[in-house]
């Protein structure tokens, strides 16, 4: 229980020097502090009441956890059902051909830019769920303008237009849940990231199977409308849901230093991974050092003025060096998926249920993962649980081209499962960490990085298999996966504090 530290005496006797002297403030700031004491105290007991809570529990106990992880699992869902069937929507229905159907893929490109202008905007206002929503609702315009398409354009500019900017809705949830969870201090915080990143990878699990028997017993633009839907209805869950301002603290001019809660400053640039990582030394004024930390609360550190200003890019380098890592790694799914079904159908003759049970074995082992690789990496951290996850890629793309066997390809795709069970529940996680100033911007430029990957898997790939043929195409993500363990291991010994 809390215990005030000034008594009525005290109070009454600054009160009456304040009289005295004219100029009222010292009694009023003596019971600012209390107040401020007595709400830290709340806070801080609250948080150690939850921290026994299982992150489950704790996810569906909380309104926002709960809605944004319902939302997830719809954004999972609707794109999943979609991508498969999008090419044949292209040239069935519109009559384009195979080569134009393929650079359809590449409108994603736009993702990137229209997730770091969403990102960029969502730190300046710390509205994470306003942006969310209207994101939603452009990838709802996006899908039903392409299932109402009548010229084979319309598609191309829908999608590097109007999806392009459905696709930072995920990373301004993520966002929001970073501010909440801050504010909320719990032990199995990352717990509960995890259990959002599940319910997306629940999506992407049901979505194509659910996509093909809309699709068979309607037709493609029902199925394409029915993804339109759900996209939509990412913001249900959330309902009129308010979140707290966000907290993420601006980057400031030398010698400014902001904390978000009473006595309690905020780590300066020189503490944060991404200073470290940078060897930047911490830099603060005599006026400053004699001052000690300044106290704003979020609404405060906004109106700072013009000692605000986004990340540079020298605060961004370890976060787009993580990303680039990252795009190495994922570059090898757009390669599996395009070439390791042909490869089980027309060289090893694979009968097509085995061939699903192959492919569909991934996600499976993914979820089962996701939250022990949370467990694991409280211990080891997150970076090195990478450099292990990273390996499994080399060593499963490694099966791929070389077995040439159904359990020799099992294998391949549960390492894979190995692989996303680490990155996608920790991958969001150490991004907002590499930028902390901008948590939004870290999101958007980590979850967006997919579209780059695909375009350099889809180029790679394309070039691998018409000079070395299948499988030997697979050697080129086992490449890239060895450079991202080196890269990894590297990060790993710079960033400090460790992540």
């Amino acid at each position: 229980m809390f215990e005030p530290r000034f008594g009525r005496h005290e109070l009454a006797f600054c009160a009456y020097l304040s009289f005295l002297d004219g100029e009222p403030g010292c009694a009023e700031g003596l019971l600012a502090e209390e107040l401020d004491m007595e709400r830290v105290a709340e806070e801080r007991q609250a948080s150690a009441g939850v921290g026994g809570e299982s992150a489950l529990r704790l996810t569906f106990r909380t309104p926002l956890y709960r809605g944004a992880t319902v939302a997830m699992f719809l954004s999972g869902l609707g794109f999943s059902a979609a991508a498969p069937q999008i090419a044949s929507f292209l040239v069935n229905e519109l009559g384009g051909s195979l080569t134009e159907a393929g650079l359809f893929y590449l409108t994603s490109l736009t993702a990137p830019v229209a997730g770091y202008l969403v990102g960029a905007r969502s730190d300046r206002t710390g509205r994470r769920l306003g942006l969310f929503r209207l994101c939603a609702a452009a990838g709802f315009v996006g899908w039903a303008g392409i299932a109402l398409s009548t010229q084979l354009w319309m598609p191309y500019v829908l999608s590097a237009v109007a999806l392009a900017f459905a696709g930072a809705a995920a990373s301004q949830l993520f966002a929001a849940l970073h501010d909440e969870l801050s504010a909320r201090p719990s032990p199995n915080n990352d717990g509960v990231v995890a259990v959002v990143r599940m319910a997306l990878t629940g999506g992407w699990v049901v979505g194509p199977v659910a996509g093909a028997f809309l699709a068979t017993q309607t037709s493609l633009r029902v199925m394409l409308f029915a993804t339109a839907l759900c996209t939509l209805a990412q913001i249900v869950p959330l309902g009129l849901t308010r979140t707290r301002a966000s907290q993420s603290p601006p980057t400031l001019s030398a010698g400014t230093t902001l904390a978000t809660e009473p006595g309690a400053p905020l780590a300066s640039p020189a503490e944060t991974p991404t200073a470290a990582w940078s060897g930047a030394p911490r830099v603060e004024s005599p006026e400053a050092q004699a001052a000690g930390p300044a106290v704003a609360g979020p609404a405060e550190a906004r109106a700072v003025g013009s000692g605000v200003r986004g990340p540079g890019v020298r605060a961004m380098v370890p976060l787009l060096v993580f990303t680039g890592l990252y795009v190495l790694v994922y570059a090898g799914e757009s390669i599996k998926y395009a070439y390791l079904p042909i490869y089980m159908n027309q060289q090893l003759a694979f009968p097509a249920g085995l061939s699903g049970a192959i492919i569909g074995i991934q996600p499976l082992v993914e979820i089962v993962l996701m939250p022990i690789a949370v467990v694991v990496a409280r211990r080891t951290g997150m970076l090195r649980l990478m450099v292990l996850g990273a390996g499994f890629g080399v060593v499963a793309n490694v099966c791929f081209a070389a077995t040439g066997t159904a359990a020799g390809l099992f294998a391949g795709q549960i390492l894979m499962g190995g692989v996303w069970g680490v990155f996608a529940a920790l991958g969001i996680i150490v991004a907002q960490r590499l930028l902390p100033t901008a948590v939004a911007t870290a999101s958007a430029i980590f979850m967006s990085s997919t579209a780059i990957s695909s375009a350099l898997g889809g180029a790679a790939g394309g070039i691998g298999a018409a000079v070395v043929g299948l499988p030997h195409v697979f050697a080129i993500p086992a490449v890239l996966s060895l450079a991202a363990v080196a890269g990894l291991a590297v990060m790993t010994r710079k960033t400090r504090p460790a992540l």
